[in-house]
């Protein structure tokens, strides 16, 4: 690979992109580590290809370095966890503080007891607080209650949804060439090891539609102990529920004994310091918080009523070893005292509104339709004049254009998931450099790059077309 620079001039600051990325180091580590690790990687996530898997040398705010030496804007902040930015000194610092404390042991702490309490205070719903390690286990436990309150085991998934990588909930609605009238569309594991009885268990409705849900619930409530929802979905273009949708779901769910579980793992202490909850004005039976819960250590919680909550020792079983480890709850404490007490929360919606706007105007002179769906904090960029209401929508949509971009982004210095279905999410540290300087000058070079590849598909197309015109 090679490397040119690309000189920008936006408003009164010259920036300044990197056009081509060396990754032979990056490169060479993988043929090592495939030897070592499935795919190279610790989670399928990261892995992107023998060519271009990455791997991270440091982070420091809203930026990484790869092992290459190559610096970008990064815009996955590990799937969202980096609410505040990497290696945030005032979490850093406590996350130290607890690690004199001594790790983790077969008893608690004082400090499980005031993080609850916050947790408490800045989601109403959240009666009492369970802690784990990640966004998944928080998910089986608020399943596993649910189960036991209503005596019921199934449970419905939104189409589009994403709750973690455990059974229950490694599956999807098989909708691409469906016909809606035979009846409900075939369900599909995510993953090969799944047992297959556990298909009768899951049942999947389109967001948006509660005649839909109330027909299901109507049909299967005998059977039907919990409601699965990301009103704001995570791995879904940040495809947002109505708040009417939302509402209606809830009153389904109180009718027919229903557990709703409103899974925040994503939004929580993201999108309001109360989550999409306090966005939407309701509360679920049981929710489930991670990523921006400390900024990056991992801690996850299930919190909910007191009287579904309250099912833990009296029967349900919940635990894990590394609960509550003395790092991470400290972070964590830090951490919701920054986005509950300071204007964090704020900045990283103004910057991602900022963000969005000069994307758009790029967009705009260019005359290519697009649109953006969900929350600043964590937006999907969505290319058609109408944003995706239900995962039907973006799965019926010619994101190609999304697809070819992205790779362009990567290679200028701007990290966005590649599959467009990931929100790009924004970081408080975003906002205290250049970042949102450079972002642009690389995404309207992007968006160029993807045109003319475009057109020259197109021109070659022609071709092809005329010489079999001509040959016949």
């Amino acid at each position: 690979m090679w490397e040119t620079l690309t000189t920008f001039f936006t408003g009164a600051c010259m920036t300044t992109v990197s056009r081509r990325r060396p990754l032979a180091r990056s490169n060479a580590h993988f043929r090592k580590a495939v030897n070592a690790l499935p795919l190279g990687v610790s989670s399928n996530f990261r892995y992107w290809g023998e060519d271009r898997t990455l791997y991270v040398k440091e982070g420091r705010g809203g930026r990484i370095t790869d092992i290459d030496g190559n610096r970008y804007v990064d815009y996955r902040m590990g799937y969202g966890p980096g609410i505040l930015g990497y290696a945030d000194p005032r979490v850093d610092e406590a996350a130290r503080a607890g690690m004199e404390v001594g790790g983790v042991f077969a008893l608690s702490t004082e400090r499980e007891y005031e993080v609850a309490r916050r947790i408490s205070r800045m989601v109403p719903a959240a009666e009492l607080v369970r802690f784990s390690n990640s966004g998944t286990e928080a998910v089986m436990a608020a399943l596993r209650l649910a189960r036991a309150f209503t005596g019921k085991d199934a449970h419905i998934i939104v189409e589009g949804g994403y709750h973690g990588v455990f059974d229950a909930v490694l599956w999807y609605a098989d909708i691409e060439d469906w016909d809606p009238a035979r009846g409900e569309p075939p369900i599909e594991a995510d993953s090969e090891g799944i047992p297959r009885l556990l298909k009768r268990l899951a049942h999947f409705t389109p967001l948006n539609d509660a005649n839909y849900l109330e027909d299901l619930l109507k049909r299967h409530h005998q059977d039907i102990g919990a409601f699965l929802i990301e009103p704001m979905m995570g791995n879904c273009c940040s495809i947002t529920a109505d708040v009417e949708y939302v509402q209606a779901a809830r009153e389904l769910c109180n009718r027919y004994n229903v557990v709703m579980i409103v899974d925040e793992v994503k939004t929580g202490f993201r999108v309001a310091r109360g989550g999409v909850q306090e966005l939407m004005g309701f509360r679920a039976d049981l929710c489930t918080f991670a990523k921006a819960l400390a900024n990056g250590y991992p801690i996850s919680v299930v919190a909910g009523r007191e009287d579904i909550m309250r099912q833990v020792g009296e029967g349900v079983v919940h635990g894990g070893t590394y609960t509550c480890h003395s790092v991470s709850l400290a972070a964590a404490e830090k951490t919701l005292e920054i986005l509950d007490e300071t204007d964090a929360l704020e900045t990283i919606a103004d910057y991602g509104t900022r963000l969005q706007a000069g994307m758009s105007d790029i967009l705009n002179t260019r005359d290519i339709p697009h649109s953006f769906v969900g929350h600043p904090s964590m937006g999907g960029l969505f290319f058609h004049e109408t944003p995706p209401a239900t995962y039907r929508d973006w799965l019926d949509s010619d994101y190609t254009f999304y697809d070819t971009m992205a790779p362009e982004l990567h290679e200028l210095g701007v990290l966005c998931e590649p599959d467009s279905r990931e929100p790009w999410f924004i970081c408080e540290a975003h906002a205290k450099d250049d970042s949102l300087e450079y972002t642009l000058a690389a995404f309207e070079q992007a968006v160029d790059a993807t045109l003319e590849r475009q057109q020259k598909e197109q021109r070659e197309q022609q071709e092809q077309r005329q010489e079999h015109q001509e040959t016949s």
